[in-house]
């Protein structure tokens, strides 16, 4: 997710210090390099590398940098591996202006041809160093700064925060589209930060900017500006009263809570990604052109792979065989060959049995393609190329925005196969919004009054499956409890004889699935079953359920992504209720690198 921190004093001071412990505050957020720079009398130092703070700190003596200005940024891989020359923060062409950006850039790779062929200097493929040559474009055609900003604004696509400097200036420059940014006000110095942990033991008095306003921050003040027509617009300063602890966590008492809050945007970031990702077209043509197509994964990223079969199948006519990954060995992998493509999805990219497989896969001429939320793991290394999830980092060990952004992914090639209008899943993170607003209140109620129970049943049908299983998962995963999940037409052919009194059956029900579901329902309500449906509104549902949690209405593809989203908030606060801590369930890891 990245986080950049920018630093203003009116003097010369020892900014070293300062620059590390605002990134040390900042490494919740997960990043895999480390950079900071500093301006004093016209000339800029710059110093980064891959690593954690410490170390790169202590490698290139981060202490002892002094200036009047300095910014620091972790960074965490999207456009380009992490390397020295793919870390932030970056420079211009002649070494004059500094910066450094978090979030994503989605039109990276056209911009730096285009900074290219004006015949500017691009050093990386890291699209921090796009927002840099975007302000240096138009500085180089004569705008002053701030005209400059704005012009830059409008050429970059994606959503992001973005803080820059001049060698011959007492300012630092910055700007928002769609991610976070904090400004601070102190005594003899003003801040920016992507977070609040990272201001707060400066100062209390910060300003928070909102998307399409520029800051300019001078050390005894700030002052923004609107990005449409250059005007100043009015802020008040407000105090923050938080401890340290729950800033980190955004207000929420849990890192998974604030996680599952952080899906619509981390899902918009990623839709913008995919639009503008020029691998996008060359993984369809693969597929298309597959014999067979293998979806290859381990646990929650398996029941989004099996989702992504079921929207293959039925938008795009494309069969696809989903697969735990050390099945895939046994199974598979002695049949497949260089007609095959496989795409192997892990959230970490260190899953010791995808990496299995995928050496299985290779070995036998396999077209072998990745899906993975850390930029710089093994797999996106192994793979030809590698797909990212855009999530950040995800510090609760339970997967929650990494999950539905696998679904958003496949989802979204299964569009592209089939030709469809890719525009009309933009509307998915204002329906997750929609969902959690709607759903929350009920299903704490609910979680509450079968919270008593050890044993229960997850059950759904086509594309709801998977949800059901991922839901099941996530019960068992943080409340200790048995929950499992099932194809609904399969629970009479045995699990039926579990039914008690009360026993509580939860169904997730697509909109073309509701008859089918609805004899499930009565099937179990019968011999006394408690049941629970979660699905869009629909009169037959009440009729005959316990309890529906609504959700938004939407269309056959969407609505089974915006159902896992009550069954997250179920495990968790049955979790809580438990007296368990959600984040760090016993006995599991978030990254599993043993067989």
């Amino acid at each position: 997710m990245c986080g950049i921190f920018g630093y203003v004093t009116n003097k010369e001071d020892a900014l070293g210090p300062i620059l590390i412990a605002a990134a040390e505050r900042l490494t919740y957020r997960g990043y895999d390099s480390v950079g900071a720079a500093t301006i004093n009398d016209g000339k800029i130092d710059l110093r980064k590398d891959t690593g954690k703070v410490d170390s790169v700190a202590a490698k290139y003596n981060i202490a002892e940098m002094r200036g009047q200005r300095g910014i620091t940024q972790l960074r965490w891989a999207t456009f380009g591996e992490p390397s020295q020359i793919n870390s932030q923060p970056h420079l211009d062409s002649n070494g004059d202006m500094v910066g450094a950006h978090n979030g994503n850039v989605v039109n990276n790779v056209e911009l730096r041809e285009e900074f290219m062929a004006e015949g500017m200097t691009v050093r990386s493929q890291n699209d921090g160093e796009t927002c840099v040559h975007a302000v240096e474009r138009y500085i180089q055609r004569g705008y002053e700064f701030i005209d400059a900003i704005r012009l830059a604004y409008g050429d970059l696509q994606g959503d992001y925060a973005f803080v820059i400097g001049r060698a011959n200036d007492d300012k630092l420059y910055a700007f928002k589209k769609g991610s976070g940014m904090v400004i601070g006000i102190g005594d003899g110095f003003t801040c920016l930060s992507s977070d609040l942990p990272s201001l707060l033991p400066l100062t209390r008095e910060i300003i928070r900017p909102q998307d399409g306003e520029i800051v300019t921050l001078w050390a005894d003040r700030v002052e923004v500006r609107s990005v449409k027509d250059g005007k100043i617009v009015a802020h008040k300063t407000e105090t923050v009263t938080e401890t340290m602890d729950a800033v980190q966590k955004g207000g929420y008492p849990h890192f998974m809570l604030k996680e599952i809050h952080e899906q619509p945007q981390v899902a918009r970031e990623l839709l913008h990604l995919l639009d503008g990702s020029p691998e996008v077209e060359t993984l369809i043509e693969k597929m298309k052109k597959a014999r067979h197509l293998y979806f290859i994964a381990c646990g929650t990223s398996y029941h989004a792979a099996m989702i992504g079969s079921v929207y293959f199948a039925q938008l795009a006519g494309k069969p696809v065989i989903p697969v735990l990954a050390p099945q895939f060995i046994a199974q598979y992998a002695p049949a497949v060959g260089y007609e095959d493509v496989g795409i192997f999805v892990s959230q970490s990219g260190e899953t010791k049995d995808v990496l299995n497989a995928l050496e299985a896969g290779e070995k036998r001429g396999m077209a072998c393609y990745g899906l993975a939320n850390v930029i710089g793991s093994t797999l996106t290394k192994a793979t030809s190329f590698c797909l990212p999830l855009c999530c950040g980092y995800e510090i609760s060990v339970p997967a929650t925005k990494t999950f539905t952004n696998q679904v958003i992914t496949f989802l979204y090639l299964a569009y592209r196969m089939a030709g469809l209008d890719t525009k009309e899943l933009e509307k998915i993170p204002e329906l997750m919004e929609q969902t959690m607003e709607t759903t929350s209140a009920q299903v704490e109620k609910i979680a509450g009054e079968i919270n008593k129970w050890d044993d229960m049943y997850c059950l759904g049908y086509g594309a709801t499956c998977s949800i059901a299983l991922e839901g099941a998962l996530k019960l068992k995963e943080i409340t200790y409890a048995h929950c499992e999940g099932m194809l609904s037409t399969e629970f009479k052919h045995g699990p039926l004889s579990a039914v008690s009194k009360g026993f509580p059956i939860i169904f997730v029900a697509g909109p073309n699935d509701v008859p089918l579901i609805i004899s499930g329902v009565n099937e179990v309500k019968v011999r006394g079953a408690r049941t629970i449906v979660i699905a869009e509104d629909d009169s037959r549902l009440r009729s005959n359920a316990d309890d529906v949690i609504v959700l938004p209405k939407s269309d056959a593809s969407i609505a089974p992504l915006l159902g896992v989203l009550p069954l997250q908030m179920l495990s968790y606060h049955m979790s809580v209720m438990r007296g368990f801590d959600p984040d760090f369930p016993r006995n599991l890891s978030k990254t599993l690198t043993v067989d």
